[in-house]
Protein backbone atom coordinates (compact mmCIF):
# COMPACT_ATOMS: atom_id res chain seq x y z
CA UNK A 1 0.00 0.00 0.00
CA UNK A 2 2.98 2.12 0.81
CA UNK A 3 3.83 2.26 -3.01
CA UNK A 4 0.69 3.71 -4.32
CA UNK A 5 1.77 7.47 -3.35
CA UNK A 6 4.60 7.12 -5.57
CA UNK A 7 2.52 5.65 -8.62
CA UNK A 8 0.41 8.78 -8.39
CA UNK A 9 3.35 10.75 -8.97
CA UNK A 10 4.91 8.69 -11.58
CA UNK A 11 1.95 8.86 -13.31
CA UNK A 12 1.53 12.27 -13.67
CA UNK A 13 4.98 12.85 -14.21
CA UNK A 14 5.73 10.42 -17.32
CA UNK A 15 1.52 10.55 -18.70
CA UNK A 16 2.53 10.17 -22.02
CA UNK A 17 5.59 7.48 -21.37
CA UNK A 18 4.34 4.87 -18.97
CA UNK A 19 1.74 2.93 -18.33
CA UNK A 20 0.87 1.11 -15.25
CA UNK A 21 -1.38 -1.76 -14.85
CA UNK A 22 -2.00 -3.15 -11.51
CA UNK A 23 -2.44 -6.41 -10.75
CA UNK A 24 -4.24 -7.17 -7.31
CA UNK A 25 -3.33 -10.27 -5.61
CA UNK A 26 -4.80 -10.54 -2.57
CA UNK A 27 -2.99 -12.18 0.52
CA UNK A 28 -6.59 -11.33 2.76
CA UNK A 29 -9.62 -12.74 2.09
CA UNK A 30 -11.10 -9.88 2.16
CA UNK A 31 -9.36 -7.96 -0.58
CA UNK A 32 -10.48 -10.98 -3.17
CA UNK A 33 -13.61 -9.23 -2.91
CA UNK A 34 -14.24 -6.97 -5.86
CA UNK A 35 -16.67 -4.58 -4.14
CA UNK A 36 -13.65 -4.07 -1.19
CA UNK A 37 -10.73 -3.62 -4.33
CA UNK A 38 -13.02 -1.11 -5.62
CA UNK A 39 -13.07 0.53 -2.62
CA UNK A 40 -9.14 0.65 -2.13
CA UNK A 41 -8.76 1.76 -5.46
CA UNK A 42 -11.05 4.62 -4.89
CA UNK A 43 -8.91 4.92 -1.32
CA UNK A 44 -5.55 4.98 -3.55
CA UNK A 45 -7.04 7.28 -5.70
CA UNK A 46 -5.37 5.35 -8.75
CA UNK A 47 -5.33 6.52 -11.93
CA UNK A 48 -4.71 3.29 -14.05
CA UNK A 49 -6.50 -0.28 -14.72
CA UNK A 50 -6.44 -2.69 -12.14
CA UNK A 51 -6.67 -6.52 -12.50
CA UNK A 52 -8.20 -8.54 -9.70
CA UNK A 53 -6.21 -11.56 -9.81
CA UNK A 54 -7.97 -13.86 -6.87
CA UNK A 55 -6.50 -17.30 -7.97
CA UNK A 56 -2.66 -15.85 -8.08
CA UNK A 57 -2.92 -17.21 -11.68
CA UNK A 58 -0.67 -13.70 -13.07
CA UNK A 59 1.17 -14.31 -9.78
CA UNK A 60 2.71 -17.40 -10.77
CA UNK A 61 3.16 -16.61 -14.32
CA UNK A 62 5.05 -14.02 -13.70
CA UNK A 63 7.10 -15.83 -10.61
CA UNK A 64 6.42 -13.02 -8.23
CA UNK A 65 7.40 -13.79 -4.43
CA UNK A 66 6.58 -10.83 -2.73
CA UNK A 67 3.91 -7.88 -2.03
CA UNK A 68 4.64 -5.34 -3.87
CA UNK A 69 6.56 -6.69 -7.04
CA UNK A 70 7.24 -4.38 -9.67
CA UNK A 71 7.65 -5.74 -13.11
CA UNK A 72 9.23 -3.72 -16.01
CA UNK A 73 8.01 -4.27 -19.51
CA UNK A 74 9.45 -2.57 -22.06
CA UNK A 75 7.67 -0.79 -25.60
CA UNK A 76 7.61 -4.37 -27.63
CA UNK A 77 6.31 -6.22 -24.67
CA UNK A 78 9.12 -7.50 -23.37
CA UNK A 79 10.01 -8.29 -19.56
CA UNK A 80 13.22 -6.70 -18.81
CA UNK A 81 13.61 -6.08 -14.91
CA UNK A 82 12.04 -6.70 -11.60
CA UNK A 83 11.84 -5.30 -7.80
CA UNK A 84 10.53 -6.78 -4.83
CA UNK A 85 9.71 -4.55 -1.91
CA UNK A 86 9.21 -0.94 -1.55
CA UNK A 87 11.24 1.54 -3.46
CA UNK A 88 12.12 5.41 -3.30
CA UNK A 89 10.22 7.57 -5.53
CA UNK A 90 13.40 9.20 -6.46
CA UNK A 91 15.01 5.69 -6.87
CA UNK A 92 12.02 4.95 -9.17
CA UNK A 93 12.10 8.18 -11.19
CA UNK A 94 15.72 7.99 -11.83
CA UNK A 95 14.90 4.30 -13.04
CA UNK A 96 12.13 5.49 -15.18
CA UNK A 97 13.64 8.47 -16.68
CA UNK A 98 16.61 6.30 -18.18
CA UNK A 99 14.16 3.60 -19.46
CA UNK A 100 12.39 6.78 -21.13
CA UNK A 101 15.82 7.98 -22.49
CA UNK A 102 16.87 4.59 -24.02
CA UNK A 103 13.83 3.71 -25.69
CA UNK A 104 13.00 7.58 -27.03
CA UNK A 105 16.79 7.12 -28.65
CA UNK A 106 15.98 4.17 -30.00
CA UNK A 107 13.02 5.00 -31.59
CA UNK A 108 10.28 2.68 -29.78
CA UNK A 109 8.45 5.05 -27.41
CA UNK A 110 5.16 5.83 -28.65
CA UNK A 111 3.55 8.47 -26.81
CA UNK A 112 -0.16 8.15 -27.51
CA UNK A 113 -2.06 8.08 -24.61
CA UNK A 114 -4.20 5.06 -23.57
CA UNK A 115 -7.31 6.93 -22.54
CA UNK A 116 -8.61 5.23 -19.06
CA UNK A 117 -11.89 5.52 -17.06
CA UNK A 118 -11.35 5.96 -13.48
CA UNK A 119 -14.53 5.87 -11.27
CA UNK A 120 -14.92 8.61 -9.30
CA UNK A 121 -16.27 9.52 -5.79
CA UNK A 122 -19.43 11.21 -5.13
CA UNK A 123 -18.19 14.44 -2.99
CA UNK A 124 -19.33 12.70 0.87
CA UNK A 125 -18.61 15.34 3.40
CA UNK A 126 -15.57 12.93 4.52
CA UNK A 127 -14.09 10.80 2.16
CA UNK A 128 -12.41 7.64 3.60
CA UNK A 129 -11.55 9.09 6.92
CA UNK A 130 -8.58 7.02 8.52
CA UNK A 131 -8.55 7.72 12.02
CA UNK A 132 -10.42 9.54 14.76
CA UNK A 133 -9.59 11.27 17.90
CA UNK A 134 -12.06 11.93 20.85
CA UNK A 135 -11.21 14.55 23.59
CA UNK A 136 -13.51 14.04 26.78
CA UNK A 137 -11.55 16.87 28.77
CA UNK A 138 -12.46 19.19 26.07
CA UNK A 139 -15.56 18.11 24.23
CA UNK A 140 -14.14 17.57 21.21
CA UNK A 141 -13.90 15.41 18.34
CA UNK A 142 -10.48 15.56 15.64
CA UNK A 143 -11.51 13.37 11.93
CA UNK A 144 -8.53 12.54 9.92
CA UNK A 145 -10.82 13.45 6.47
CA UNK A 146 -7.78 11.56 5.09
CA UNK A 147 -8.98 11.97 1.38
CA UNK A 148 -9.79 15.17 1.61
CA UNK A 149 -6.64 15.88 3.22
CA UNK A 150 -7.44 18.02 6.35
CA UNK A 151 -8.81 17.31 10.20
CA UNK A 152 -12.07 18.20 10.94
CA UNK A 153 -12.66 19.27 14.41
CA UNK A 154 -16.24 19.16 15.26
CA UNK A 155 -17.96 18.64 19.01
CA UNK A 156 -18.82 15.09 20.54
CA UNK A 157 -22.61 15.73 18.91
CA UNK A 158 -21.11 16.37 15.66
CA UNK A 159 -21.38 20.10 15.21
CA UNK A 160 -18.17 21.14 13.12
CA UNK A 161 -16.30 23.99 14.49
CA UNK A 162 -13.51 24.34 12.40
CA UNK A 163 -11.45 22.45 9.77
CA UNK A 164 -7.95 22.47 9.57
CA UNK A 165 -6.51 22.42 6.07
CA UNK A 166 -7.03 24.09 2.67
CA UNK A 167 -8.09 20.57 1.18
CA UNK A 168 -5.22 20.66 -0.99
CA UNK A 169 -2.51 18.10 -1.27
CA UNK A 170 0.59 19.00 -0.12
CA UNK A 171 3.29 19.73 2.56
CA UNK A 172 3.17 23.94 3.35
CA UNK A 173 2.80 25.02 6.71
CA UNK A 174 0.40 28.20 8.16
CA UNK A 175 -2.60 28.94 9.26
CA UNK A 176 -5.14 26.90 9.88
CA UNK A 177 -6.95 27.31 6.72
CA UNK A 178 -3.77 27.66 4.15
CA UNK A 179 -1.70 24.59 5.67
CA UNK A 180 -1.92 21.82 3.40
CA UNK A 181 -1.65 17.79 4.33
CA UNK A 182 -1.13 14.63 2.66
CA UNK A 183 -3.75 11.81 3.08
CA UNK A 184 -3.32 12.62 7.58
CA UNK A 185 -4.30 9.30 9.85
CA UNK A 186 -3.30 9.10 13.31
CA UNK A 187 -3.26 11.79 15.78
CA UNK A 188 -2.54 12.77 19.60
CA UNK A 189 -3.23 15.44 21.81
CA UNK A 190 -1.54 17.36 24.43
CA UNK A 191 -3.44 20.21 25.63
CA UNK A 192 -3.92 22.56 22.60
CA UNK A 193 -1.25 21.24 20.84
CA UNK A 194 -2.76 18.42 18.40
CA UNK A 195 0.24 16.55 16.34
CA UNK A 196 -0.90 14.58 13.23
CA UNK A 197 1.07 11.54 11.53
CA UNK A 198 0.90 13.18 7.99
CA UNK A 199 0.81 9.61 6.42
CA UNK A 200 1.69 10.13 2.67
CA UNK A 201 4.37 13.26 3.10
CA UNK A 202 6.09 11.11 5.38
CA UNK A 203 5.54 13.59 8.20
CA UNK A 204 4.78 14.70 11.93
CA UNK A 205 2.76 17.91 11.97
CA UNK A 206 2.16 19.79 15.27
CA UNK A 207 -1.48 22.42 15.31
CA UNK A 208 -1.50 25.02 18.10
CA UNK A 209 -5.10 24.85 18.09
CA UNK A 210 -4.99 27.85 20.44
CA UNK A 211 -2.28 30.29 18.08
CA UNK A 212 -4.34 28.59 15.02
CA UNK A 213 -1.31 27.62 13.02
CA UNK A 214 0.25 24.55 11.35
CA UNK A 215 3.99 23.36 11.64
CA UNK A 216 6.20 20.61 10.61
CA UNK A 217 7.93 19.34 13.60
CA UNK A 218 9.69 15.98 11.55
CA UNK A 219 10.02 14.82 8.19
CA UNK A 220 10.58 16.38 5.16
CA UNK A 221 8.50 14.68 2.96
CA UNK A 222 10.77 12.55 1.38
CA UNK A 223 10.08 8.70 2.37
CA UNK A 224 13.20 7.65 4.20
CA UNK A 225 14.71 4.40 5.03
CA UNK A 226 16.92 4.65 8.20
CA UNK A 227 15.89 2.38 10.18
CA UNK A 228 18.40 3.05 13.54
CA UNK A 229 19.98 5.31 15.29
CA UNK A 230 18.50 9.20 16.29
CA UNK A 231 18.37 12.55 14.99
CA UNK A 232 16.79 16.01 15.06
CA UNK A 233 13.29 15.35 13.63
CA UNK A 234 13.56 18.01 11.38
CA UNK A 235 16.02 16.34 9.52
CA UNK A 236 14.95 12.88 9.69
CA UNK A 237 13.12 11.05 6.68
CA UNK A 238 10.38 9.07 7.98
CA UNK A 239 8.52 6.32 6.36
CA UNK A 240 4.57 6.04 6.32
CA UNK A 241 3.67 7.23 9.82
CA UNK A 242 0.32 5.70 10.62
CA UNK A 243 -0.74 6.96 14.18
CA UNK A 244 0.71 8.42 17.15
CA UNK A 245 0.53 8.42 20.68
CA UNK A 246 1.85 10.92 23.31
CA UNK A 247 3.10 9.78 27.16
CA UNK A 248 5.50 12.27 28.67
CA UNK A 249 6.95 14.27 26.84
CA UNK A 250 7.15 11.92 23.63
CA UNK A 251 5.23 11.14 20.72
CA UNK A 252 5.40 7.49 19.58
CA UNK A 253 4.83 6.89 15.93
CA UNK A 254 3.61 3.54 14.44
CA UNK A 255 5.78 3.70 11.17
CA UNK A 256 4.05 1.40 8.97
CA UNK A 257 6.72 1.90 6.01
CA UNK A 258 9.47 0.53 8.13
CA UNK A 259 7.39 -2.10 10.43
CA UNK A 260 9.29 -0.04 13.45
CA UNK A 261 7.64 2.27 16.45
CA UNK A 262 9.94 5.23 16.27
CA UNK A 263 9.28 8.51 19.25
CA UNK A 264 10.57 11.80 19.15
CA UNK A 265 11.13 13.53 22.45
CA UNK A 266 9.38 17.18 21.57
CA UNK A 267 12.12 18.97 23.66
CA UNK A 268 14.90 18.42 22.24
CA UNK A 269 13.50 17.42 18.95
CA UNK A 270 15.66 13.86 18.44
CA UNK A 271 13.33 11.22 16.71
CA UNK A 272 14.52 7.67 15.81
CA UNK A 273 13.15 3.84 16.18
CA UNK A 274 11.94 2.87 19.79
CA UNK A 275 11.24 -0.56 19.06
CA UNK A 276 11.45 -3.28 15.35
CA UNK A 277 14.96 -4.01 13.46
CA UNK A 278 12.76 -2.91 10.28
CA UNK A 279 12.45 -6.29 9.09
CA UNK A 280 9.12 -7.52 8.15
CA UNK A 281 7.50 -10.38 10.63
CA UNK A 282 6.53 -11.39 14.39
CA UNK A 283 9.65 -11.79 16.77
CA UNK A 284 9.40 -10.69 20.00
CA UNK A 285 12.19 -9.67 22.06
CA UNK A 286 13.99 -6.55 23.65
CA UNK A 287 12.88 -3.54 22.06
CA UNK A 288 15.12 -2.80 19.24
CA UNK A 289 15.41 -7.16 18.81
CA UNK A 290 12.02 -7.64 17.67
CA UNK A 291 10.22 -7.70 14.40
CA UNK A 292 6.81 -6.20 13.67
CA UNK A 293 4.96 -5.43 10.24
CA UNK A 294 3.13 -2.51 9.82
CA UNK A 295 2.17 -0.92 12.82
CA UNK A 296 -1.53 0.96 12.20
CA UNK A 297 -2.70 1.98 15.72
CA UNK A 298 -1.05 2.29 18.56
CA UNK A 299 -2.47 3.66 22.38
CA UNK A 300 -0.65 3.42 26.21
CA UNK A 301 -1.58 3.01 29.53
CA UNK A 302 1.13 5.20 30.75
CA UNK A 303 3.61 1.81 31.48
CA UNK A 304 3.45 -0.01 28.01
CA UNK A 305 2.30 0.87 24.41
CA UNK A 306 0.00 -1.24 22.72
CA UNK A 307 0.04 -1.69 18.91
CA UNK A 308 -1.80 -3.28 16.23
CA UNK A 309 0.32 -4.99 13.97
CA UNK A 310 -1.64 -5.34 10.88
CA UNK A 311 0.16 -7.19 8.34
CA UNK A 312 0.37 -9.60 11.00
CA UNK A 313 -3.11 -9.24 12.17
CA UNK A 314 -2.01 -9.49 15.68
CA UNK A 315 -2.16 -7.22 18.86
CA UNK A 316 1.03 -6.79 20.59
CA UNK A 317 2.74 -4.25 23.29
CA UNK A 318 6.03 -2.62 24.19
CA UNK A 319 6.86 -1.88 27.39
CA UNK A 320 8.05 2.02 28.42
CA UNK A 321 10.47 2.06 30.58
CA UNK A 322 14.66 1.08 29.39
CA UNK A 323 15.34 -2.59 28.28
CA UNK A 324 11.84 -3.24 27.45
CA UNK A 325 10.36 -5.42 25.62
CA UNK A 326 7.84 -6.35 22.82
CA UNK A 327 5.44 -9.56 23.46
CA UNK A 328 2.70 -10.77 21.45
CA UNK A 329 -0.95 -10.56 23.10
CA UNK A 330 -2.84 -12.21 19.89
CA UNK A 331 -1.82 -13.33 16.46
CA UNK A 332 0.99 -15.31 15.43
CA UNK A 333 2.32 -14.87 11.63
CA UNK A 334 2.58 -12.89 8.64
CA UNK A 335 -0.16 -15.58 7.00
CA UNK A 336 -2.14 -16.38 10.01
CA UNK A 337 -5.70 -14.96 10.25
CA UNK A 338 -9.15 -15.54 10.35
CA UNK A 339 -12.16 -14.41 12.52
CA UNK A 340 -11.88 -16.32 15.41
CA UNK A 341 -12.73 -15.14 18.85
CA UNK A 342 -11.26 -17.33 22.12
CA UNK A 343 -8.15 -16.84 24.04
CA UNK A 344 -4.33 -16.90 23.59
CA UNK A 345 -3.37 -18.82 20.24
CA UNK A 346 -6.89 -19.71 19.03
CA UNK A 347 -7.76 -16.25 18.50
CA UNK A 348 -8.14 -14.72 14.63
CA UNK A 349 -8.28 -11.46 13.51
CA UNK A 350 -7.76 -10.02 9.78
CA UNK A 351 -5.44 -6.83 9.74
CA UNK A 352 -6.60 -4.56 12.39
CA UNK A 353 -5.77 -0.99 12.22
CA UNK A 354 -7.27 0.92 14.93
CA UNK A 355 -6.86 0.16 18.88
CA UNK A 356 -7.38 2.31 21.91
CA UNK A 357 -7.33 1.19 25.92
CA UNK A 358 -10.50 1.91 28.54
CA UNK A 359 -9.92 0.71 31.81
CA UNK A 360 -7.66 -2.01 31.30
CA UNK A 361 -9.11 -3.21 27.61
CA UNK A 362 -8.72 -3.33 24.66
CA UNK A 363 -10.73 -1.96 22.07
CA UNK A 364 -9.65 -2.88 18.17
CA UNK A 365 -11.06 -2.41 14.43
CA UNK A 366 -10.63 -5.72 13.33
CA UNK A 367 -11.00 -3.95 9.87
CA UNK A 368 -11.14 -6.77 7.17
CA UNK A 369 -13.46 -8.36 9.28
CA UNK A 370 -15.59 -5.10 9.46
CA UNK A 371 -15.75 -5.55 13.07
CA UNK A 372 -15.17 -3.87 16.64
CA UNK A 373 -13.82 -6.38 19.09
CA UNK A 374 -12.14 -6.05 22.91
CA UNK A 375 -9.05 -7.83 23.88
CA UNK A 376 -8.62 -8.24 27.40
CA UNK A 377 -4.65 -8.42 27.68
CA UNK A 378 -4.49 -10.92 30.34
CA UNK A 379 -6.05 -13.52 29.46
CA UNK A 380 -5.49 -13.08 26.13
CA UNK A 381 -9.41 -13.33 25.00
CA UNK A 382 -11.04 -11.76 21.86
CA UNK A 383 -14.61 -10.97 21.55
CA UNK A 384 -17.23 -9.13 19.06
CA UNK A 385 -18.66 -6.51 19.81
CA UNK A 386 -20.16 -4.78 17.00
CA UNK A 387 -20.23 -5.85 13.62
CA UNK A 388 -22.03 -8.15 11.10
CA UNK A 389 -18.29 -9.91 9.54
CA UNK A 390 -19.27 -8.38 6.16
CA UNK A 391 -19.06 -5.28 4.58
CA UNK A 392 -22.38 -2.95 4.89
CA UNK A 393 -23.58 0.17 6.24
CA UNK A 394 -26.26 -0.41 8.95
CA UNK A 395 -27.03 1.18 12.40
CA UNK A 396 -29.07 -0.48 15.26
CA UNK A 397 -27.78 -3.23 17.65
CA UNK A 398 -24.56 -4.66 17.87
CA UNK A 399 -25.24 -8.10 16.19
CA UNK A 400 -27.14 -6.02 13.41
CA UNK A 401 -24.98 -3.06 12.78
CA UNK A 402 -22.63 -3.13 10.06
CA UNK A 403 -19.14 -1.26 9.01
CA UNK A 404 -17.52 -1.26 6.29
CA UNK A 405 -13.30 -1.16 7.05
CA UNK A 406 -13.51 0.66 9.91
CA UNK A 407 -9.73 1.90 10.20
CA UNK A 408 -9.74 4.08 14.04
CA UNK A 409 -12.01 4.35 16.95
CA UNK A 410 -11.38 6.61 20.52
CA UNK A 411 -13.59 6.43 23.62
CA UNK A 412 -14.94 9.42 25.56
CA UNK A 413 -18.08 9.70 27.79
CA UNK A 414 -18.92 5.81 27.17
CA UNK A 415 -19.23 6.30 23.84
CA UNK A 416 -17.08 4.98 20.86
CA UNK A 417 -15.86 6.93 18.21
CA UNK A 418 -15.73 4.88 15.02
CA UNK A 419 -13.68 6.05 11.68
CA UNK A 420 -16.00 3.82 9.34
CA UNK A 421 -13.64 4.52 6.28
CA UNK A 422 -15.10 3.07 3.35
CA UNK A 423 -18.32 4.55 4.48
CA UNK A 424 -17.36 7.86 4.86
CA UNK A 425 -18.87 8.17 7.72
CA UNK A 426 -18.13 8.53 11.72
CA UNK A 427 -20.16 5.85 13.73
CA UNK A 428 -20.89 5.90 17.44
CA UNK A 429 -21.16 2.93 19.60
CA UNK A 430 -22.96 3.46 22.98
CA UNK A 431 -20.54 1.31 25.20
CA UNK A 432 -23.73 0.59 27.76
CA UNK A 433 -25.92 -0.76 25.25
CA UNK A 434 -24.27 -1.34 22.21
CA UNK A 435 -26.01 0.25 19.89
CA UNK A 436 -24.76 1.68 16.56
CA UNK A 437 -25.75 5.21 15.42
CA UNK A 438 -23.63 7.46 12.45
CA UNK A 439 -22.66 10.85 13.75
CA UNK A 440 -24.81 13.15 11.80
CA UNK A 441 -22.13 16.22 11.57
CA UNK A 442 -23.81 19.76 11.03
CA UNK A 443 -21.75 22.07 9.08
CA UNK A 444 -21.41 25.79 9.64
CA UNK A 445 -23.13 27.58 7.27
Amino acid sequence: MHIFPQLRKLERKYASELMVVGVHSAKFPNEKEKENLYNAVKRCELEHPVVNDAEFQIWQQYACRAWPTMMFIDPEGKVIGKHEGEITFEDLDHLLGEMVAEFDASGLLNRKRVAVSVGTEPDYPLSFPGKVLADEAGGRLFIADTNHNRIVVATLEGQVCCVIGSGEEGLSDGDLQSARFNHPQGMALDGERLYVADTENHAIRRVDLAAGTVETIAGNGRQGNRRSGQGPGSESELNSPWDLAFHDGKLYVAMAGCHQIWFMDLESGMAGPYAGTGAESIKDGALLEATLAQPSGITTDGDRLYFADSETSSIRSAELQPGGRVRTIVGLGLFEFGDRDGEGHLVRLQHPLGIAMKDGILYITDSYNHKIKEIVPVPRRSTTLAGTGSAGYDDGPAGEAAFSEPGGLSIAGGKMYVADTNNHAIRVADMATWEVKTLELAWPS
